[in-house]
């Protein structure tokens, strides 16, 4: 398929896809663990879609029957198999694998409205610094508004004139879609985070070298959680939300995250976890330290003052 294969937004305008007997020129990757059952059912509703887009599985090292079931029952996805769990990692090895000039991402909970993909590709063809979307998502059966959705339409960073919907720097992982050229460009998820709250951080990065991410609700994704508990979740958002401040952020508002977190850690047994963990992992943390440009340190200074300096949000902790 013809597409760009420059980096950076500058001249990044693919060939228009208004065609509808064709499919929309979007991918989707799934990123999987273990959850062979749960999988299947976002497969068949993704291979359902009008948009009739190319599925790429990346399953992470799972010792269940995941790859056996996909080569049973849907012969027809294309499955990346890794010798180990890298997290989130693992869309970056999907993004590479396809060869569409944009990437949709669901997790095995999760799948895409129909005529979402169409309604993004529409987006990113006529926008060329458009580098992610971010979706509205509807959550479980009864397709409830996740409360994610009100918080990213209300972005304080507010529309740009060259961009859709409102400009933010956060979205949720299995709720977006992304130009391919501009993922690799900004290199993807960041290795020292592994899973929890990793959006900003790529948000972050996207910004940084001047693409555009935004939130069109009118590209829908639906996502059905397990609604057990997840215990270990709150100590791996405060700990990706303090390594993503080292990383990033302005060394004060760094050190004053850290206190934060220690004072929380005396009474909070989850706090003292991700103390703990964030501790061990700061040197490799601070070795690849790449403080944000003034522009987007100003964006992100707003919304810490907006939303509680990155208190978490929505399903998975992600800010606007």
């Amino acid at each position: 398929m013809n597409h760009a294969t420059h980096l950076g937004p500058a001249g990044a305008r693919e060939r228009s896809h208004a065609d509808p007997t064709k499919p929309a020129p979007v991918g989707v990757v799934i990123a999987t663990r273990n959850r062979s059952a749960s999988l299947a059912g976002t497969v068949r509703h993704l291979l359902a879609l009008p948009e009739r887009p190319e599925v790429l599985v990346v399953d992470n090292a799972s010792t269940d029957d995941t790859r056996a079931m996909l080569a049973r029952d849907f012969p027809q996805v294309r499955v990346v198999s890794l010798p180990f769990n890298r997290g989130a990692l693992a869309r970056t090895d999907g993004v590479r694998a396809l060869d569409t000039p944009y990437v949709a991402f669901s997790d095995d909970d999760s799948w895409w409205a129909p005529g979402a993909l169409a309604a993004a590709a529409r987006h990113f063809d006529a926008h060329p610094r458009l580098g992610l979307l971010s979706a509205r998502t509807l959550v479980g059966p009864s397709d409830a508004p996740d409360p994610l959705n009100d918080l990213l339409a209300h972005s304080p960073l507010g529309p740009a004139t060259d961009l859709p919907g409102t400009q933010v720097l956060g979205f949720l992982g299995c709720a977006a879609v992304a130009r391919r050229t501009a993922y690799l460009d900004v290199g993807g998820y960041h290795p020292l985070l592994f899973f929890g709250a990793e959006e900003t951080l790529l948000a972050y990065d996207f910004a940084a070298r001047g693409w555009g991410v935004t939130h069109c609700p009118d590209v829908v994704a639906h996502h059905h959680p397990d609604p057990g508990p997840r215990t270990d979740r709150p100590a791996v958002v405060r700990r990706n939300e303090l390594l993503t401040a080292w990383l990033r952020r302005p060394l004060p508002h760094a050190l004053a995250r850290t206190r934060g977190l220690a004072a929380e850690a005396r009474h909070d047994p989850h706090a003292r976890r991700a103390l703990r963990e964030t501790l061990t992992r700061l040197p490799a943390a601070l070795r690849a330290r790449r403080p944000l440009p003034p522009h987007v340190e100003r964006a992100a200074r707003l919304l810490d003052a907006v939303n509680g300096a990155h208190e978490p949000h929505g399903a998975d902790g992600a800010s606007p």
